[in-house]
């Protein structure tokens, strides 16, 4: 066909079904539309079929809405409905007159991120055809209201996925697009948002983000946006004059003049930034345009648009920061501004996608100590502790976020001021016999590691309950909650005393390692001085258990460091002790620590395990005649882990107190590490070296390496330390032994001191060789939400 011999265009419009709109106040209408190109002669030359709807929104239809006269309205109006189907439209208007506002409130709570709805100023009295798009470019040249005109038809082009390849290769009206926006953007808002939604249509494809780059229009939106964001505040800051001039001249129209409007440019604004981010939030796919993005100060733009209240928008800014948060640069923004205390603003909320995906952002941030520092102190703590409550998906969301919380110790106890702990112990006892949940039982058990936390735990039938499921379940980490709880001392350590049988009779059987692991942690914690460690000895034949697993090898690392721990626990006991040191275990002990010398933990416990027995009689005769346990402490007295060196130090004053033999040992030792710099420079001077110094007038030098021990005088004088004067022989605890510096029963009073000069306190029971219990807090790890 030529161009010459078309003279004509039909069109011909055929109605076809009628509907409601699933979620707005509108009717849809579906019709089909034949387009005939007739030549001069009015035969019909080229003919097309295409299925179109119409979308007729009822903005004034409510309760008191007269169906009828409505219903006659848009027949008349709308010329694709029949006057004929007059009572089918009445009928469908009256089900949306009746329709429940609960779904209407449902509906518009379901709206996701990238669900980009239609805004006002996008109808228009014609449909859009992809044939006609050189005449919609052709009005971009023209004035604003034909410029936004042309581009709102191509945008109803471009809203059909299905056109997009064919605008693609119109370079024409795309590059026109791009100029136009460049070029007008400031002038109007409404033209700003329809093209920057066009390219939005390009952006939901990846394939398309290259055009996008081309145009630059990514770069054009920041612009954009950040503009905005400054005129926002121009307004508020207008607004807040015009209310107080108001009030001094008692005048309110002005300022209610002045707040219609500002509402009016709020919304359309609002939809200029919903688009431009989620252009933006699309292209951000791509990790070297997002770092582009963030090199623009994208974050303190979202940031700053957190303070809107257009919950769609909400949505969408806190949707790209939570994808921003997962790496550290842009988690690092964040923490500069006020970012935790804007999103605390927004929990809880009544907008569940907001909400969730709020709690996301914040289970991101989370990760980060000094924010977390910051949730805290914008009052989340209670806000978050009430979601435990609500809905099952921000219940676990909210839960990682506590548990987060709760691994700082600063915040361990303010959970106790909520009603976060009875919550979470609901929440443990309705498990049943499942499983429970990670994230609940790792929190419970950070809990557990605050005194005040456990108190509350164990309050009513809590500890009871707990035990019960614990051992009914063989639950390694609900008993790694109880045995928190048993570090603790005060009143309500007492109430294990019930339990110990129960905790004993695991060790024995062939439980899981895990859990008896727990056990015995939780059983070397109470240190009652009630308990009868020599009858549950005895009842429950644990001495051969414990002997077996000091052999290296014998089993996991683990489980043989808590059986050292237990043995520490049961020889404070004199009998326990005694019974101990009969079974051969202090050998066992020494061998173990052969085995494991390089491991600071082994060590110290080990250690400890010897403090405790040279308390007692039998046990402290058994170490220093029969073992080489002495020579041991002496050479872990200079380890470089300060808690070694504690208790080595008070185990070697009580050894050298009772053993005049291992006094001077160890009194030697001492000296010389204290003056091993001084004693090397002597043991090295070669003599023939004629230092003043180093000889007398004689010619005799001053001192030969064996007599370093016999000048009383070398020694300081300080603290109760031998004097200069030589008065005092300089054995470390022999002239002690007249009972004057020893406390009850013979020990070592607090006035006595080591060879430093300080004062040697009995120490209270090492943590573990690096000052902190390592079932005190329980980590579990977690992934950056995506």
């Amino acid at each position: 066909m030529q161009a010459d011999d078309a003279r004509y265009l039909k069109r011909k419009y055929k109605g076809g079904s009628l509907d409601v709109h699933p979620t707005e106040k509108a009717l849809v209408v579906q019709y089909e539309v034949e387009a005939t190109i007739l030549g001069e002669t009015g035969d019909p030359m080229l003919g097309e079929r295409k299925e179109c709807q119409k979308i007729i929104r009822l903005k004034s239809l409510n309760s008191n809405t007269d169906i009828a006269s409505l219903a006659r309205k848009v027949v008349e109006e709308c010329r694709l409905i029949s006057p004929s189907r007059l009572p089918e439209v009445e009928q469908l208007l009256f089900y949306l007159q009746n329709r429940k506002k609960s779904a209407e409130k449902k509906e518009k709570k379901q709206i996701k991120p990238r669900d980009l709805t239609p805004f006002e100023g996008m109808e228009l009295d014609e449909e859009a055809n992809i044939n006609s798009i050189d005449d919609y470019v052709e009005l971009l040249y023209e004035d604003i209201p034909e410029k936004i005109r042309g581009a709102t038809l191509i945008l109803h082009l471009a809203r059909n996925p299905d056109n997009l390849e064919e605008l693609l290769q119109n370079e024409t009206a795309l590059g026109a697009l791009a100029r136009v926006l460049r070029e007008d953007w400031k002038q109007s808002v409404d033209l700003a948002t329809t093209i920057i939604y066009v390219f939005f249509c390009f952006s939901s494809f990846s394939q398309f983000h290259g055009l996008i780059t081309h145009y630059k229009i990514g770069a054009l939106c920041m612009s954009i946006i950040e503009h905005e964001l400054k005129r926002y505040d121009l307004w508020q800051d207008e607004l807040q004059k015009k209310k107080k001039a108001d009030i001094l001249s008692n005048l309110k129209k002005e300022y209610e003049k002045a707040l219609k409007k500002y509402h009016g440019l709020l919304t359309k604004q609002e939809q200029l930034l919903r688009v431009a981010l989620y252009l933006l939030l699309n292209l951000s796919e791509d990790t070297r345009t997002e770092l582009k993005m963030r090199n623009k100060n994208i974050v303190h733009l979202l940031v700053k648009t957190l303070d809107r209240d257009s919950e769609e928008l909400l949505v969408l800014v806190v949707s790209f920061l939570k994808k921003l948060s997962i790496f550290l640069e842009n988690k690092n923004d964040m923490a500069e501004i006020d970012t935790v205390e804007k999103l605390a603003k927004l929990v809880p909320c009544e907008h569940e996608d907001l909400l969730n995906v709020t709690l996301r952002l914040l289970l991101n941030l989370s990760f980060d100590t000094g924010l977390c520092s910051k949730m805290v102190h914008a009052d989340l703590l209670p806000k978050l502790t009430s979601l435990l409550g609500k809905i099952p998906a921000g219940r676990q969301i909210a839960m990682c976020i506590l548990y987060h919380i709760s691994m700082d110790d600063r915040f361990k106890s303010m959970f106790a001021y909520t009603d976060c702990i009875p919550q979470v112990m609901k929440m443990l006892f309705d498990c049943g016999e499942e499983r429970f949940d990670a994230e609940l039982i790792s929190f419970c058990i950070n809990l557990a590691a605050n005194k005040r936390n456990a108190q509350i735990m164990c309050e009513g039938n809590g500890l009871k309950m707990l035990m019960k499921r614990a051992l009914k379940l063989k639950d390694p980490l609900m008993m790694k909650m109880i045995r928190n709880i048993s570090q603790h001392d005060g009143p309500f350590k007492n109430l294990f005393i019930d339990y110990v049988g129960d905790l004993a009779a695991q060790i024995g059987l062939k439980e899981e390692e895990e859990f008896v692991i727990e056990c015995l942690g939780t059983l070397s914690n109470l240190t009652i001085p009630d308990l009868d460690w020599e009858l549950v000895l005895k009842e429950y034949n644990l001495v051969p258990y414990l002997k077996d697993h000091l052999k290296p090898g014998s089993a996991e690392d683990d489980l043989i460091l808590e059986v050292v721990i237990m043995i520490g626990t049961v020889s404070m006991d004199d009998s326990c002790a005694v019974m101990l040191a009969k079974s051969g275990i202090i050998p066992a002990l020494i061998e173990l620590l052969n085995a494991q010398q390089e491991d600071d933990e082994f060590v110290c416990q080990i250690v400890y395990v010897f403090y405790q027995m040279v308390f007692h009689q039998a046990t402290r005769d058994v170490i220093i005649k029969e073992t080489q346990a002495p020579a041991y402490l002496i050479d872990l007295m200079h380890d470089k882990n300060a808690e070694i060196r504690k208790v080595c130090d008070n185990t070697l004053d009580i050894i050298a107190e009772y053993d005049v033999e291992w006094g001077k040992k160890i009194q030697s030792e001492k000296f010389r590490w204290h003056n091993s710099q001084w004693l090397e420079m002597v043991e090295n001077r070669q003599m023939d070296e004629a230092e003043p110094f180093m000889y007398g007038d004689d010619g005799e030098p001053f001192l030969q390496n064996g007599d370093i021990l016999e000048r009383p005088d070398l020694f300081y004088s300080a603290d109760g330390i031998i004097p200069a004067d030589g008065a005092i022989s300089p054995e470390f605890f022999t002239d002690f032994q007249n009972g004057d510096l020893l406390g009850p029963q013979g020990f070592p009073s607090s006035s006595l001191t080591d060879g430093y000069g300080q004062t040697g306190v009995t120490p209270a029971r090492p943590a573990t060789a690096y000052g902190f219990r390592p079932d005190e807090q329980f980590y579990y790890g977690y992934t950056a939400s995506w």
